[in-house]
């Protein structure tokens, strides 16, 4: 057919995601290691040292449960774990903790929105396992060394599974971006990639339209959205050249060079068997009755694509706005706390302060919307103040600001700083006439314009009055003395 493409990319993501445990996914030890010294979080347990015995975190199954199904996944009713077996330095016991033949959870999907329309992405399975350690590469007395930190080994993790549904890099990218934003709103993973609660490896092959899948080549450990699509591309480029030169390609696993752009080679590509799985003798299978799942799925909080469909079809917001809000869950926490404090404004102008207002300072000060000190009670008593015309829109805005760096309720900061509204027309007037008479360029256009651009003139007095002019009065002094 013409204009087919000669190749076509089949993708898929293994994605790694923490849980947001206290303790490690098979013992005591705290699971929150950012920060502390080296090898300071670790146990017997967690180095597989003679006679120590691993116990499962409920609270981690219990997390686990909620994923599987968030992603439509059938739960499986009795699960077990599996030992698979790794040579390298970052896994203490020699072998990892895992689910082989009976995941938790299989057969799901993922529905997402991409350049080319809805997409659904099938999930193949999703399993409980501990993380590794951390191995450091470095100097040290003028050789070269590699340190490992076990802090990071055993803490709860999830492996998500797809299938090879993906068809582009913007669509890998997409797919990737709407699991982290599942992951965070469930309150599960933090989803901070830069600290390696979650990260992404990518199975890349490319075939003939209609064809059989190619030779598959996975690239490990992508931390970053635009990793992922850079890394997809790249590969598909790659293969795509291989081919065409009459080459052949090898299954292997490869890198990612942030700095160059490009994969790079790692190892030959393990397959199940190379791994040596065996069911883990000290843990026995786990038990996931009915009244567990069902107790899990009450708790479930509303999931972000259900919060922006309701906020366009309840809220009347646009599907912009709507988005904007739902790009962190806090900040869509506080626009639905604000609407319940403050029923009397209208949801439209309550997203107007959040998009506009406090996004535009957490983006100066690079706060976080979880520790700013605007509750939805000081919010409310902003807009209560603006509703009941104390103070101006003007005034509205430096009131806010001075909420959002002290905490301080909007009553008190209108009556320590005199910003009550000016509401007397004799005594906006006498501000009225000084402005006309001073902006006679202005006065002109609003006259030649029949009356339809008192905007400039309205600010000229909002200016004389440090914002506190009430602007429906001055819009009626102004056609009074220019009718």
């Amino acid at each position: 057919m013409s204009g087919e493409p000669a190749y076509e990319p089949v993708i898929g993501l293994e994605v790694h995601a923490q849980l947001l445990t206290q303790s490690k996914m098979f013992c005591s030890c705290s699971a929150s290691y950012s920060g502390a010294a080296p090898n300071t979080h670790v146990c017997p347990v967690d180095l597989g040292l003679p006679g120590s015995l691993p116990v499962a975190n409920q609270a981690a199954v219990e997390q686990a449960i909620m994923v599987a199904l968030a992603l439509n996944c059938q739960i499986a009713p009795i699960t077990k774990f599996d030992r698979k077996n790794y040579p390298y330095p970052d896994i203490p016991k020699g072998y990892q903790i895992s689910q082989y033949d009976t995941p938790l959870g299989r057969d799901g999907y993922v529905d997402f929105e991409s350049e080319t329309g809805s997409e659904r992405c099938g999930i193949i399975r999703v399993h409980m396992e501990e993380d590794t350690g951390k191995t450091i590469h470095g100097r040290m007395g003028g050789k070269d060394v590699s340190l490992v930190d076990y802090n990071r080994s055993g803490v709860p993790l999830l492996e998500i599974v797809s299938h090879p549904d993906l068809r582009s890099s913007a669509g890998a990218r997409r797919y990737f971006e709407t699991l982290r934003e599942i992951l965070v709103y469930l309150g599960v993973c933090s989803g901070d990639m830069q600290e390696g609660a979650l990260r992404a490896d990518i199975n890349v092959s490319v075939r003939r339209p209609g064809s059989e899948h190619g030779v598959k080549v996975e690239i490990k450990n992508l931390n970053s959205f635009r990793a992922v699509a850079r890394a997809v591309e790249f590969e598909i480029d790659r293969q795509v050249r291989c081919l065409e030169a009459g080459g052949t390609l090898t299954q292997e696993t490869r890198g990612w060079d942030e700095a160059a752009e490009k994969t790079v080679p790692q190892r030959s590509k393990e397959f199940a068997e190379d791994y040596r799985y065996f069911p883990e003798p000290d843990l026995p299978p786990l038990d996931v009755p009915k009244v567990l799942v069902d107790a899990v799925r009450s708790r479930m909080p509303e999931a972000a694509a259900k919060k922006r469909e309701r906020y366009v079809n309840h809220y009347g917001l646009t599907a912009y706005d709507a988005a904007v809000l739902t790009q962190d869950p806090e900040l869509a926490r506080l626009m639905d706390q604000t609407v319940a404090a403050a029923p009397f404004a209208e949801p439209k102008a309550i997203s107007n302060w959040l998009t506009g207002e406090l996004l535009r300072l957490l983006h100066e000060t690079g706060m976080e919307p979880a520790v700013v000190p605007i509750t939805p009670q000081l919010l409310a008593g902003l807009l209560k103040l603006l509703a009941d015309g104390t103070i101006s829109n003007a005034i509205g805005k430096t009131v806010f600001e001075e909420m959002f760096r002290s905490g301080t309720n909007a009553a008190t900061i209108v009556r320590e700083r005199g910003l009550t509204q000016m509401g007397d027309p004799e005594e906006l007037r006498q501000v009225v006439e000084q402005v006309l008479t001073a902006n006679p360029g202005l006065v002109k256009q609003y006259v030649e314009q029949d009356r339809k651009t008192e905007g400039p003139l309205i600010g000229q007095v909002m200016k004389a009055t440090g914002g506190k002019a009430n602007a429906a009065i001055v819009k009626d002094l102004i056609a009074e003395k220019l009718s």
